[in-house]
C-alpha cells in the first residue's frame, strides 16, 4: 500500500487549488480505505470555490460523491443487506456521515437531512485532517459510513454521470408524489434537471416538459425522456407559459420541479402550476437572492402544494442506483459526463462546470 496520496485542496474561498501529499490513514474498526476511480464536479464545488455554503471549514479536499475500489478496511463493513464488503470491492456511498438518530430532528421531525451533526465528504470535513474528500487519489470513509457495491452491469462511469444530481432529482420526484399520467414541467436542464425528466418519465408522467439552455441540453433532455422541450433563450417567460397551458389543456402542469438554480424559476414555476398543482424546489442550494412573489395569485388562490428539497438521505442514494442499474442502457445517463480532467487540472473542471460548458465533469484521480 502507497505511504502517501496526492490530493488536490482548496486552501479558501477564491484560492486556487494545490496539489498535496497525505499519509495514509490509520485505520479504526469499521472504517474503509476507498482507491478513487472517479469523483465529480458540480455545482455545489462551484460554491464551495465561492465561499457561498456556510460552515465549510476550510481547507477542504472537494469531491463529495465519489466511487472506488476497497483497497483496504479494518474489521468488518457491511452493506444494508448485511453482506461483508472486500477488498477489491467496486463502491460507493452516501456522503452524509454523521446522522446521529437521535436528535429531535431524526427521531421527532423525521427529517433527517436537518440533522445538526451531519457532516458531507467533500463539503464538511475539514481538508486538514485527513483524506475526506473525493479529489484525491484515496478516501477514508470513517466507521459508519453508509456503502454500497455497484451492481453488476453498472459501470462507474455511468454511474458517476448521476453523480449527486441523481440523488436530489429521485428526493424530487419523490416529493413531487407523481402519478400515472401527470404533466409535469422539469425547469432546469443541468445535471438535477436531467435525472428529474429521466425519473419522471419512468413514473409514467406524461407530458414531460425540460425547460433551460442551451439547445444542446435540451436535445439531451429529450433523449432521458423529455416529451416536449422549451428554450429560455428563445421564448420568454410568457411565452413558455402559452406552450405548457397548450399542453394541458389550459389548465397548467400537475408538478413543477425546479432545478434551476435561479430564484426567479421559483415564481415561474408556481405560474407554469395548474390549481392545485406541486411546485417542488430543488435547485436553491445556495442564497442567490430573493424571488418576488404576487403570493394571492401564485400561491393561495391557485392553492398550490409547495415543496422543498434539502440534500437527500439513504433512501434516495439506495433506491436511484436501483434505478440507474436497472434502466441505463436506455435511458443515456452516461451522456451526461462531458469532460474529465486529472487530479492536477480540478481548476479547469471547475472552470468548464462554472461556465456551463461542461455538463458532468469528472475528476480521475
Amino acid at each position: 500500500m502507497p505511504r502517501t496520496y496526492r490530493a488536490a485542496v482548496l486552501p479558501a474561498p477564491g484560492a486556487p487549488l494545490r496539489l498535496e501529499e497525505r499519509p495514509a490513514p490509520d485505520l479504526a474498526p469499521g472504517a474503509v480505505l476507498l482507491h478513487v476511480l472517479l469523483s465529480e464536479v458540480c455545482g455545489t464545488d462551484v460554491h464551495l470555490r465561492h465561499g457561498r455554503l456556510a460552515g465549510v471549514p476550510y481547507p477542504l479536499i472537494p469531491g463529495h460523491v465519489s466511487v472506488g475500489t476497497v483497497a483496504a478496511l479494518r474489521g468488518e463493513a457491511r452493506d444494508v443487506d448485511g453482506v461483508a464488503f472486500r477488498e477489491g470491492d467496486v463502491a460507493a456511498f452516501l456522503d452524509v456521515h454523521g446522522t446521529c438518530g437521535a436528535c429531535h430532528a431524526c427521531l421527532v421531525d423525521k427529517e433527517t437531512t436537518r440533522c445538526p451533526h451531519r457532516r458531507v465528504y467533500g463539503i464538511t470535513f475539514p481538508g486538514d485532517g485527513g483524506l475526506h474528500g473525493g479529489w484525491a487519489e484515496a478516501m477514508h470513509l470513517l466507521p459508519g459510513t453508509k456503502l454500497l457495491r455497484l451492481p453488476d452491469g453498472l459501470p462507474p462511469e455511468t454511474y458517476m454521470a448521476g453523480g449527486c444530481g441523481l440523488n436530489t432529482a429521485f428526493h424530487a420526484v419523490e416529493r413531487a408524489a407523481l402519478r400515472l399520467g401527470d404533466a409535469v414541467v422539469v425547469l432546469g436542464a443541468g445535471a438535477v434537471g436531467q435525472s428529474a425528466v429521466a425519473f419522471a418519465a419512468l413514473c409514467g408522467a406524461d407530458p414531460v416538459v425540460a425547460v433551460g439552455a442551451p439547445d444542446e441540453r435540451l436535445a439531451t433532455a429529450r433523449r432521458m425522456g423529455a416529451t416536449h422541450t422549451l428554450s429560455i433563450e428563445a421564448l420568454s417567460p410568457g411565452e413558455r407559459l402559452d406552450a405548457v397551458r397548450a399542453l394541458t389543456h389550459g389548465r397548467g402542469a400537475d408538478a413543477v420541479i425546479e432545478a434551476a438554480g435561479a430564484p426567479e424559476a421559483v415564481v415561474q414555476g408556481a405560474a407554469l402550476c395548474r390549481d392545485g398543482g406541486t411546485l417542488v424546489v430543488a435547485g436553491q442550494y445556495t442564497d442567490n437572492g430573493p424571488a418576488l412573489w404576487p403570493v394571492h395569485e401564485l400561491l393561495n388562490r391557485k392553492h398550490l402544494t409547495v415543496r422543498a428539497v434539502w440534500g437527500s438521505d439513504f433512501s434516495h442514494f439506495y433506491k436511484s442506483i436501483g434505478v440507474l442499474a436497472r434502466h441505463h442502457a436506455r435511458i443515456p445517463w452516461r451522456d451526461l459526463v462531458t469532460a474529465r480532467y486529472p487530479l492536477d487540472q480540478c481548476d479547469a473542471a471547475l472552470d468548464a462546470v462554472e461556465r456551463r460548458t461542461a455538463l458532468k465533469a469528472l475528476i480521475a484521480p
